[in-house]
């Protein structure tokens, strides 16, 4: 399970209404049939109008200034083995995004639990993903891609009689480039924009940053983890534990759908990786050799780089 939080984009397009990230996730409905398309959701409804989660997210943004983020992405991206294990069903994972979203409610460190009510948020679902410029993928096969681009353009000027040269030997050596490129899906060379295969079903939510009486700020990205400060005279407890909420959106996955969760795709596991290696491969160790190979590759998949045990 992979999640991340972010906060509204501050670059030199900013805009301050949510309406530009709302058409963002409206693309891939483009041209479908109404009853083909996925719509917005929130705890209760599971069809929004786009619309209005555009005016009930610029709507709940009282005293924040012009350049204060006015909601927060999270995307939710479940494995492709946890995508197999729920057959990649939409409705399962509306039931685990409505789950998911009490975890982050008791994620946020206050003197009182912040309630699930609380959190004015909308969710869509998507079912593609395509290859972005700066994945490994698309930069290790960019020289390939560079070089064929430049034989291509010469072939032409040959043809029009620009320049000399031998278009067959030009031929041969792009089909050789596109032999050599490193990585390819379907025997065609990965590139920006090309559609992934296998399941990519994932979520992302909108979250006001301010609660549903348009009052109190909640940021899950605030810098203080977990701490408490005095104000007029009384401790006040204040952050949101990033920790807490990622381990304990895997235990709620788990639940909802009853998925078998291995060592290597746990949360803590990552941790362990880059903070204590020594436990984390101490927990492979003693597993038999078929199920630590098959982990390690489970882990490979996921993106690590690891020593291979003899």
């Amino acid at each position: 399970m992979y999640i991340a939080i972010s906060p509204q984009k501050m670059g030199s397009t900013y805009t301050s209404s949510v309406g530009t990230y709302v058409d963002y996730l409206e693309k891939e409905d483009l041209g479908k049939h109404p009853d083909l398309k996925e719509n917005f959701f929130d705890q209760y409804n599971d069809k929004i109008p786009p619309e209005k989660v555009i005016s009930e997210i610029d709507g709940n943004t009282a005293k924040l200034r012009k350049r204060d983020p006015k909601f927060y992405s999270m995307v939710v991206s479940p494995s492709e083995r946890e995508l197999r294990a729920i057959n990649n069903d939409p409705s399962h994972l509306r039931k685990y995004v409505r789950e998911l979203m009490k975890d982050y409610a008791n994620s946020f460190y206050r003197n009182q639990q912040v309630p699930l009510d609380s959190i004015k948020y909308y969710a869509k679902i998507e079912h593609e993903r395509t290859f972005r410029g700066f994945e490994k993928q698309v930069i290790e096969n960019a020289p390939y891609r560079k070089e064929i681009a430049k034989l291509q353009n010469d072939i032409r000027k040959v043809e029009r009689g620009e320049i000399d040269g031998n278009i067959k030997k030009m031929e041969k050596k792009i089909e050789k480039l596109y032999d050599q490129a490193p990585h390819k899906q379907n025997e065609n060379m990965i590139v920006a924009g090309m559609e992934k295969e296998g399941f990519q079903t994932h979520v992302h939510i909108i979250i006001s940053r301010k609660d549903v009486t348009n009052t109190y700020t909640l940021s899950p990205l605030a810098k203080h983890k977990a701490s408490e400060i005095i104000l007029n005279g009384k401790p006040l407890k204040r952050g949101f534990d990033r920790d807490k909420f990622y381990e304990a959106s895997e235990k709620t996955f788990d639940r909802v759908t009853g998925y078998d969760r291995n060592y290597v795709e746990t949360y803590s596991a990552k941790k362990d990786f880059v903070k204590n290696p020594g436990i984390f491969y101490a927990n492979l160790v003693g597993l038999p050799t078929r199920e630590r190979m098959s982990l390690l590759n489970c882990l490979k998949v996921q993106g690590f780089n690891f020593r291979i045990f003899q």
